[in-house]
């Protein structure tokens, strides 16, 4: 008869578990011992025996055959612990969240936005607890991953039409014209410019990157005016026609508008809808009649004010910042248009349509949330 009440047979899925446990290198010990004190107890040793084996007290080999014989393997993990008793209480913790989703104003402190010291002594002030450190109440934020002295700029809308005419753009972008999906010779461009490209020569040579070691470009460089970069993307084939002008303007614009639309498969498409903004080249109603009565197939289809996130270019504009103009090092504006052109012609080889998944229902959404932030001015929906 064994000394211990508590007989362990172990199945043979279960004790595979626990020889691999038992010799697992990188298990922590503490588990790697109750394992190893089970095996012994599977074997029929007494407490006493399996203690004097593994150097430890009989109390131990006690206490894990037991919790085995008790809750099978699980049982050799840590019972969940109590911890620390709670200094402060729930509402307290609440109260100071609350405070930190509030602007400064609202408390008559002289902040634009609050930070962990500020919060702990507006904490004590305003009598929610009598003490509170920074850490404490950093730790209390993160749980919600609150962070009020971060900040992000956004505009409102304010065009009325700013449903009707984002919503325009958003059907074309899912290949649908006024509840019709456009044919196959109807085509969609996104096209805008990107003004003030500077054209900056480091004093000295980047150097190249290594081992350890990332790629290091001068600080200082050689100014040489600057360029606009203007584009036509196409949202369907993820094709960009592009071209460089020392500036914006009508002029620029007409350019592009006539260099693309005299290229195929453009020039001889159903229809060919450029999506713009209201940039001072292409804003009003006479910007739009300009393309149509050169090339009666292209039409105009103005954004909203403010609405250039919905102008897929901006997409391409913000890859050609990241990977061709930053760092830069150009010996002047002829050498950065070339390699504006040859990173698009690089960029078309490969290109793919963006992933876009903006729609109406998302145009819903975001106005709904905007007219519950200013409802002095609310905005209809999209259809």
């Amino acid at each position: 008869m064994p000394s211990s009440p508590y007989v362990i047979c172990p199945g043979n899925a279960e004790r595979a578990e626990l020889e691999s446990l038992a010799r697992r290198a990188s298990a922590p010990f503490r588990l790697v011992l109750r394992a190893r004190i089970v095996l012994l107890a599977a074997e029929g040793s007494a407490n006493c025996v399996i203690a004097g084996r593994l150097g430890i007290c009989e109390d131990t080999a006690r206490k894990w055959r037991r919790r085995y014989w008790e809750q099978g393997i699980e049982g050799l993990a840590d019972a969940p612990r109590p911890g620390r008793p709670r200094v402060f209480p729930a509402t307290v913790v609440a109260e100071v969240k609350a405070l930190a989703c509030e602007m400064p104003a609202a408390s008559e402190t002289p902040l634009a936005r609050w930070t962990c010291p500020e919060l702990a002594r507006q904490a004590v002030a305003s009598g929610i607890t009598p003490a509170v450190s920074p850490s404490t109440v950093r730790r209390w934020l993160a749980d919600d991953a609150i962070r009020p002295w971060q900040h992000r700029s956004w505009i409102f809308p304010r065009d009325p039409d700013f449903a009707l005419k984002a919503s325009r753009v958003l059907d074309l972008y899912q290949r649908e014209r006024e509840g019709q999906p456009p044919g196959e010779d109807d085509y969609v461009l996104s096209s805008d410019e990107k003004p003030g490209v500077q054209a900056r020569m480091r004093i000295h040579l980047p150097l190249p990157p290594g081992h350890g070691r990332a790629m290091r470009a001068e600080s200082e460089y050689h100014r040489f005016g600057t360029l606009a970069c203007l584009a036509a993307y196409d949202v369907r084939q993820a094709r960009v026609t592009g071209r460089c002008e020392p500036s914006t303007g009508i002029k620029p614009f007409t350019a592009l508008a006539g260099q693309v639309m005299s290229t195929e498969p453009y020039a001889s498409a159903r229809r060919v809808f450029w999506v713009v903004d209201n940039g001072a080249s292409h804003r009003n109603w006479a910007a739009a009649d300009r393309p149509s009565s050169a090339r009666p197939n292209a039409q105009m289809v103005h954004l909203p004010v403010h609405a250039s996130w919905l102008n897929q270019v901006e997409v391409y504009f913000s890859v050609i910042q990241r990977k061709l103009l930053s760092p830069d090092d150009f010996e002047g504006p002829d050498e950065l248009a070339d390699q504006i052109l040859a990173f698009e012609k690089n960029y078309n080889a490969t290109a793919r349509p963006f992933d876009w998944r903006f729609t109406r229902t998302d145009l819903n959404q975001l106005l709904t949330r905007i007219r519950n932030h200013d409802r002095h001015a609310p905005h209809p929906l999209a259809a």
